[in-house]
C-alpha cells in the first residue's frame, strides 16, 4: 500500500501565522430551539470552561514560550465556538511575537469574545486534577447498576423518573456519557456529574438516559443543555446543577455546567481522565 493511500499519511493544514478568522462560531439557538428554548428565556444560567494544553508564542525576540490557559464563555453568549477551529486558531499564535503574556491574554480574550458575542474570559494555568473524582467525593457514581440497555441512537428522556414520596438532595455522577462530534463524527467521551434536590431520580433510568446518547450527534454545550432540559421536565427538582467534563481531543477539553438561577457555579476542576 502507497503512503499517500494509508489515512494517517495525509496532509493536514495547519496555520502558519496568526489567523482569528479560522474562529468558527455557531448559533446556540440552532440547538435550543430542538429543545423548545425559544425567546422566552432559558431556564438555566452556565459557562462553558475549556482547559487549553498546548498554547504558544514567540516573545519580542522569537524565542518560543508555552502556557496553558483555562478560557470561560458564558452560556448566555449567542454563539459558541466549534473545538476545532477553537484549536487551529489557538496554533496560529505559534509563529506569533508578543511583547509579553498580558498581550497574548488579552489578544486571545478579544478574539474569543468576538466570535462568541459575548466576553470572554482567559487566565492562564488550568484548575487542580480533582483527586475526589475516583469515588472519594459526596458524588455517587451509577455506573455499577446491572441493567440491560439497547438504545443508544438518540437520547431518550423517557427513561427519566423520579420517586415524588422521597425528597433527596445529593449528587449522581457517570463516567458513561458518550456522543459523537456532528462536525468531525468522532467520538466525544464525558463525565457528568448531576447535583439536585427535590423527588429521587431512578438512578437506573437516569443510567439508560445517558447511555442512550451514544451515538447521537450533537456538540458538548447542547448535549449538557439537553440533559439539564430533560431532568427539569422529567424529575421536577427543586435545584438542579449538570456538569459534564470532556476528555482532551487536540489539546483542548471542555467542561460545560448549567445550573438553575441562584445556585452557586461547581468548583472548576478537572478529572483524572482529562
Amino acid at each position: 500500500m502507497a503512503s499517500t493511500d494509508l489515512p494517517l499519511g495525509r496532509a493536514v493544514d495547519y496555520p502558519r501565522g496568526y489567523d482569528p478568522t479560522l474562529l468558527f462560531p455557531i448559533p446556540r439557538a440552532h440547538g435550543r430551539a430542538g429543545l423548545g428554548l425559544g425567546d422566552g428565556g432559558l431556564p438555566f444560567v452556565g459557562k462553558d470552561r475549556w482547559h487549553a494544553y498546548e498554547l504558544g508564542w514567540l516573545d519580542a525576540r522569537g524565542k518560543p514560550v508555552v502556557a496553558t490557559a483555562t478560557i470561560t464563555v458564558p452560556a448566555q453568549s449567542p454563539q459558541l465556538i466549534e473545538s476545532k477551529s477553537l484549536k487551529l486558531y489557538l496554533n496560529s499564535l505559534n509563529a506569533a511575537r508578543f511583547d509579553d503574556a498580558p498581550a497574548v491574554r488579552q489578544r486571545i480574550a478579544d478574539d474569543l469574545s468576538q466570535a462568541a458575542g459575548a466576553p470572554v474570559e482567559v487566565v492562564f494555568g488550568l484548575p487542580p486534577i480533582d483527586t475526589r473524582a475516583a469515588g472519594h467525593d459526596d458524588a455517587v457514581s451509577i455506573d455499577a447498576i446491572e441493567l440491560d440497555c439497547d438504545a443508544y441512537d438518540a437520547p431518550d428522556p423517557t427513561f427519566l423518573a423520579a420517586d415524588d414520596s422521597a425528597v433527596v438532595d445529593e449528587i449522581l455522577r457517570s463516567d458513561l456519557l458518550k456522543s459523537n462530534c456532528p462536525v468531525t463524527g468522532q467520538p466525544d467521551w464525558a463525565s457528568v456529574r448531576i447535583a439536585y434536590r427535590g423527588p429521587r431520580i431512578d438512578r437506573a433510568g437516569l443510567l439508560r438516559y445517558l447511555v442512550s446518547f451514544r451515538e447521537h450527534a450533537e456538540f458538548h454545550e447542547q448535549c449538557v443543555e439537553r440533559i439539564f432540559v430533560d431532568v427539569l421536565a422529567r424529575c421536577s427538582p427543586q435545584t438542579l446543577s449538570v456538569e459534564a467534563r470532556y476528555t482532551r481531543r487536540g489539546g483542548l477539553d471542555i467542561n460545560p455546567w448549567r445550573t438553575l438561577p441562584g445556585m452557586n457555579a461547581p468548583t472548576a476542576a478537572r478529572d483524572l481522565r482529562q
